[in-house]
C-alpha cells in the first residue's frame, strides 16, 4: 500500500473530526451556557402555546386579518400615505447622517490608534457610546417629545442619538483593527495626529464605515416607520391614528406604504454596497 510523501503510519494523511464537546473548548462552554439559558427561558415564561394555536384563536386572528381588506386606495388617502413615506425617509436619512458624524466624532477618542497611544478619553467615550445605544429609539423619542414637541424633529433626534452609539462603537472597532503599516510608516517620517488619521487610517476603513452606515440606514427606516406611534411623525403616526380608530382599510394602506418603503431602501442600499466593492 502506497503512502503519500511525508506521511507515516503514526501521522496518517487524514484526521478524525474533533469531539462534539471538549472541556478545554471555551466556545463549547459558551454554547452550553446559551442552551441552558434558552431552556431556562422556556421553563420560566408562561407560554400558552395550546391557547395560541387553538381553533378559536386562529379563527379570531383570521377575522381580524380579514378586516384589513380591501385597503383604502382613494387618491386623497394615498397622497397622505405618500407624503408620510417621504417624511419617514427624510427622518431616517437625516438621522443616519447625523449619527454617522456623531459616531465618527466619538469613535476617534474611543479607539486606540497605535501601540503607544494612551487614549486617555477611551473609557469615557466608550461609556458614552454604551449609554447612547442602551436607550431604544422609542424611549429617546418619548423623552425628546417634551423638548422638541410632536412631529418628525423628535423622531430624527431619537434616531440620531441611538444610532450614534451603535455606529460609534462599530467605527471605533474598525479603526482599532485596521492595518497599521501605513500609519507606522507615516509616523516614522515625523507625521502625527490628524495627518496620520486622514492619510493612513481613514482611507483603509472608509469602505467599512460606509457599509456600516448603509446597514444602519436600513434599520432606521424600520425604526422611523414606528416612531410615529409616540407622536414622532411619519408613517408611524398615521398607523397609530387609524389603528386606534379601527380604520382597518386605511391601516392596511399604511402598512403597504411601510413595506414598499422598506423594500425600496433595502434594494438601494444593497445596490450601493455592491457598487462600492
Amino acid at each position: 500500500m502506497r503512502r503519500r510523501h511525508g506521511t507515516t503510519a503514526a501521522n496518517p494523511p487524514w484526521r478524525l473530526p474533533p469531539p462534539l464537546f471538549n472541556a478545554r473548548c471555551k466556545g463549547c462552554w459558551i454554547m452550553a451556557a446559551t442552551l441552558a439559558l434558552v431552556v431556562a427561558s422556556f421553563w420560566s415564561l408562561d407560554l400558552q402555546w395550546a391557547a395560541f394555536l387553538s381553533l378559536e384563536a386562529l379563527g379570531q386572528m383570521g377575522r381580524f386579518l380579514g378586516e384589513f381588506f380591501p385597503p383604502d386606495l382613494s387618491p386623497v388617502f394615498v397622497k397622505r400615505v405618500a407624503w408620510a413615506s417621504l417624511e419617514t425617509l427624510a427622518m431616517s436619512a437625516l438621522g443616519t447622517l447625523l449619527a454617522a458624524l456623531g459616531g465618527l466624532a466619538l469613535a476617534l477618542p474611543a479607539s486606540r490608534h497605535h501601540e503607544g497611544d494612551r487614549a486617555r478619553l477611551r473609557g469615557v467615550a466608550r461609556l458614552l457610546l454604551n449609554a447612547l445605544r442602551a436607550v431604544p429609539e422609542l424611549v429617546w423619542a418619548a423623552l425628546l417629545l417634551i423638548a422638541a414637541g410632536l412631529g418628525p424633529f423628535a423622531g430624527t433626534l431619537a434616531l440620531a442619538l441611538h444610532t450614534s452609539g451603535v455606529l460609534g462603537r462599530l467605527f471605533a472597532e474598525a479603526m482599532e483593527n485596521a492595518p497599521r503599516d501605513a500609519a507606522t510608516a507615516l509616523r516614522t517620517q515625523g507625521l502625527t495626529g490628524w495627518r496620520v488619521l486622514a492619510y493612513a487610517t481613514l482611507p483603509q476603513v472608509l469602505p467599512q464605515l460606509l457599509s456600516y452606515t448603509l446597514y444602519r440606514w436600513e434599520n432606521n427606516i424600520r425604526a422611523a416607520a414606528v416612531l410615529g406611534v409616540v407622536g414622532a411623525g411619519g408613517l408611524g403616526q398615521l398607523l397609530a391614528f387609524h389603528m386606534g380608530l379601527f380604520h382597518m382599510g386605511k391601516t392596511a394602506t399604511v402598512l403597504i406604504g411601510m413595506f414598499t418603503l422598506v423594500a425600496l431602501v433595502d434594494g438601494l442600499s444593497f445596490a450601493i454596497r455592491r457598487w462600492m466593492k
